[in-house]
This record gives C-alpha cells, structure tokens and sequence, in this order.
C-alpha cells in the first residue's frame, strides 16, 4: 500500500465493556464497531490506552498471519485488556511467537493431528455411552451441562493428554478455578501453580517413553533437548485448560438446537448432512466475549488505508470475521448447506487452536449421541431462563436444565 492512500485521521476511541450475553446473542458492541469501519480503536475494561481492532475476514488473516504483529512484544508494554489480571510472564507459549512457538507446537502435533484425534474415537464413544447411560438411567429432568456436557470433553482432553482416570476430577476442579473470576486470583493462580506441577511430574515420569498421548510427546520432546521440562509443563496447562473451551461451545451448540427444534428435528432426520451442520453451528455461535489476546506491530503497517504504528496494540474478532458477507452469504443464517465454511472458529495463523480436530470429534459425537439416544430432548425451562456464564471470556451456559 502507498504513502498517499494511508490516511492519518484516527478514528474515535470506543470503550468496549465485558457483557454479560445469554444464548447466542450477538454482542450488539462488536456489531456497532463492524458497521463502523474495518478498522477501528477501542479501549477494553482493563489494562491501558487503546488498541485498534480488525473485524474483516481478509484483515484477520493478515494480521494473524503476517510476523509484523507480535504476540511476544505484549509481555513488553503494558495493553488495554479484558482480563483484569494481566498478561501471562515472558516465556508463556501463547506469548511466544515463532520459531520458539513453533518449536513448542510441533512436539505434540502428532497427538492433536486427525490419525492422533482418531486414536481416541472409540474410548470417546464409550465414555460418552456410559454418561448417556447415567443420564437415562436418572431420569428428567437434568443438568445437561453437569451431566454430559462438561464431563465428557474433560475426559477426552484427559485422555488424549495421558492423564490417569484417577486424576481426572482434580484436573477438572484446578480447571474451574482457573477459568472462573468468582474465586479470586488468589486461588485461580495457586490451581495454575498446582496443575503445572502436576503435568511437571507426569512429563518426568513419562520422559524417554513412546506413548502417543501429550504427556508422553512432551517427556520424549524433553529428553531429546528440544524443549524444557518448564515449558511442557506450561504448554500441558494451556492445552488442558482449553478443553473448557468445547464445552462452552458444546452447551451454546445444545442450547440453539433446544431453543430451536427445528433445527435438531433435521438433524435427526439427515444425520448424513450432521459433519457439514455442525461446522455451520461452529461458526454461527458466539464463543467468547469481547476479543481475546493483543498482537503489537513490530513496524508501520498499512490496513485498509489506515497506518498502524510500530509498537500499536491490536486486536481481531474472529467472530466478526465469521460473519463476513463477502466470505458467507447471509451470515446471519444457520445454513447447514453452507459451503465451503473457512470459519476462524479455531483461529487462524501460527496460534490457531490446535485442539480443533478434537474440538469437532466431541462436538460430532455429542450431537450423534444426544440426538439418537434421547429423541424427546428438549428444554425444561424457557430458553431466555437458562443461566449463561458470568465474567468469563468463553461465553456458555452455567446449566442446561432439559427433559424428555
């Protein structure tokens, strides 16, 4: 881009507050800054100064794909931010940009590849059968969310991560404390400390072993010299606390088909079209609120005429990119015909999620199972009485109260 289509003038600071949204209920702050410019400036409920914000599909892809945006430079200067508490120390993997990112990434691809994803197809199967067994066995009404929805993708996480069944409700009680904002950073930050020593010792026990699960990667990766045995740990703690992710997606995901039975009515009747659905579904909810991490410019970059600045915090909203109409037609709609869907659901860039390939396993095998084995399903409260998450980044619901 030239010198003379860059303009100077510097769109209006908005204050973007962290809101409270139930359902899939569009954040009406982020439509307002979409119909307002590709890119504008706003300032986050924490942290310091303003950051520009990027909401097109294509810039999106530039911005997480071009190596003039740092993620590692935000542990340098202080950024404006949706969590109170701060950035994580130099040296966290999601602060690293490549080629020590990458170094860290590529020591557990094998597990999170589509052969590794599949490896666990079959105890997943089992594990959920065993939950929908409960679940029937118990009677309406229930707790979707307490009975199947968080349970299950914990414990394919914890079994792709090597974690003995035995550990598996700490991991899933260090996890909660970590993700909530009610128990303070106090307690969030003792639970960090001690998931990190725990994955600290199952890696040292698992080092120079052949195991296919993380654990084992990331011992063998340490003994071979590639990475420390400090920053496995670190790494094992990112990706587990990420399993908390799919079942907020999982409860959004249950609670559109519920609220809307049409949708779930053709679900059971073409169950052929369910993979195409639910890439659709992936990319129509809302995941989280507000934005997540910041990237900063290394040197002057021009977007859409406008010139960011060396050393500018900025932002994407991968949401807002999902719903392009130059990218997807009638991006309000729940098209299970849509195709192709390039939704950046799970990012994009060197930090895409790699959990994505498990993250559509539990989310395919939840719909086949729910859909099939308990045909009556549906809701056993108004839709709008349902209680969302409060304070935290990745929106889903606290419970899912059903029956049938």
């Amino acid at each position: 881009m030239s010198e003379e289509t860059i303009t100077e003038i510097l769109p209006p600071i908005r204050h973007w507050p962290a809101l409270d949204l139930k359902g899939v209920d569009f954040d009406p702050v982020l439509t307002e800054l979409m119909r307002e410019g590709p890119v504008t400036r706003i300032r986050l409920p924490h942290g310091e100064g303003w950051a520009w914000l990027v909401t097109r599909y294509d810039d999106v892809r530039t911005v997480t794909e071009d190596p003039r945006f740092s993620r590692q430079a935000v542990t340098d200067q202080p950024v404006t931010r949706l969590d109170r508490h701060g950035t994580p120390g130099r040296g966290a993997v999601t602060f690293l940009d490549p080629p020590h990112h990458t170094r860290l990434r590529r020591s557990v691809a094998a597990a999170f590849s589509a052969e590794g994803v599949e490896r666990v197809r079959d105890t997943s199967r089992r594990m959920l059968d065993e939950l929908v067994d409960e679940l029937l066995q118990d009677g309406p009404p229930a707790d979707l969310t307490a009975a199947v929805l968080s349970p299950f993708p914990a414990a394919v996480l914890c079994e792709l991560m090597g974690v003995p069944a035995a550990d598996r409700h700490r991991m899933h009680a260090w996890t909660r404390l970590i993700l909530s904002s009610w128990h303070g950073a106090q307690a969030g930050e003792r639970a960090r400390e001690e998931m990190g020593a725990y994955f600290a010792d199952l890696i040292g026990l698992r080092e120079g072993g052949t195991g296919q699960d993380v654990a084992c990667l990331l011992g063998a990766a340490v003994g071979r010299g590639e990475v420390t045995l400090e920053e496995a740990a670190g790494f094992a703690v990112l990706l587990q606390l990420g399993g908390a992710a799919v079942t907020d997606n999982s409860g959004q995901l249950f609670h559109l088909l519920l609220a809307r039975p049409a949708l779930a009515e053709r679900l059971r009747a073409e169950p052929e079209i369910r993979p195409r659905a639910v890439e659709e579904l992936l990319r129509y909810i809302p995941h989280r609120n507000t934005v997540g991490l910041a990237r900063i410019a290394l040197e002057d970059v021009g977007i859409r005429g406008v010139r960011i600045r060396a050393g500018d915090a900025i932002y994407v909203s991968y949401l807002s990119a999902n719903r392009d109409p130059d990218v997807f037609p009638y991006p309000e709609t729940i098209d299970f015909s849509r195709s192709p869907n390039p939704h950046m659901t799970f990012g994009s860039g060197p930090h895409r999620c790699p959990g994505g390939t498990l993250a559509r396993l539990v989310t395919g095998l939840l719909v086949e199972a729910l859909l099939d084995r308990v045909p009556g399903l549906r809701p056993a409260v108004p839709p709008e009485h349902v209680p969302f998450k409060k304070g935290t980044s990745i929106r889903g619901p606290e419970a899912l109260p059903v029956t049938w």
